[in-house]
């Protein structure tokens, strides 16, 4: 019955909740996000999406599923991609968080990020953190790729405004910028 029981006498029948479970104790955490380390103080389960928009203040990551299916969530974990929504901010810790906004600065945008603004890669901007983010990594590792391999590299990411043209030559210049 889902933690849930009936009860109630006779004519009486009423659902009664199961008792909410006990919350887990904050802990302090390290992280290394964008090259600073930072200390915070959250439940180890917490996702570090949370910890990253609501503690850090960091607006690059976004919540979109909340299932790590549609990548607005994604952020650099050492060299590798995954989705802060479903990873616990313990699995983080001792670890290098790299977040949009630290990828590139104003300034100074990574070749990615610039690529996307001269392609105007993005309509509404809400995805556009897991685009570039997961671009950034895989060019990392494949400097030169085929047009197939990018759609591949991009394929587990969803933009919702219809932009996937536009991104895709974004990511093939970005490339160019560093073959």
């Amino acid at each position: 019955m889902n933690g849930n029981s009936l009860i109630g006498g006779p004519g009486k029948v009423a659902l009664a909740a199961a008792p909410p479970a006990r919350p887990t104790p904050a802990a302090t955490i390290r992280l290394t996000v964008n090259g600073v380390v930072r200390t915070v103080q959250a439940p180890p389960d917490t996702p570090l999406l949370y910890v990253l928009r609501d503690d850090l203040q960091l607006q690059g990551p976004r919540f979109g599923c909340g299932l790590g299916q549609c990548g607005a969530c994604t952020v650099l974990l050492g060299d590798k991609t995954v989705r802060s929504c479903i990873i616990p901010v313990a699995a983080a810790a001792g670890q290098t968080v790299t977040t949009l906004e630290g990828l590139g600065s104003p300034d100074r945008p990574h070749p990615v990020q610039q690529a996307f603004i001269e392609e105007q890669a993005m309509q509404c901007g809400y995805c556009i953190n897991g685009w570039i983010m997961t671009a950034a990594a895989f060019l990392a590792k494949t400097p030169n790729p085929s047009d197939g391999e990018i759609r591949t590299a991009l394929s587990g990411l969803i933009c919702r405004c219809g932009a996937h043209m536009r991104i895709l030559r974004a990511v093939g210049r970005a490339a160019a910028y560093r073959g």
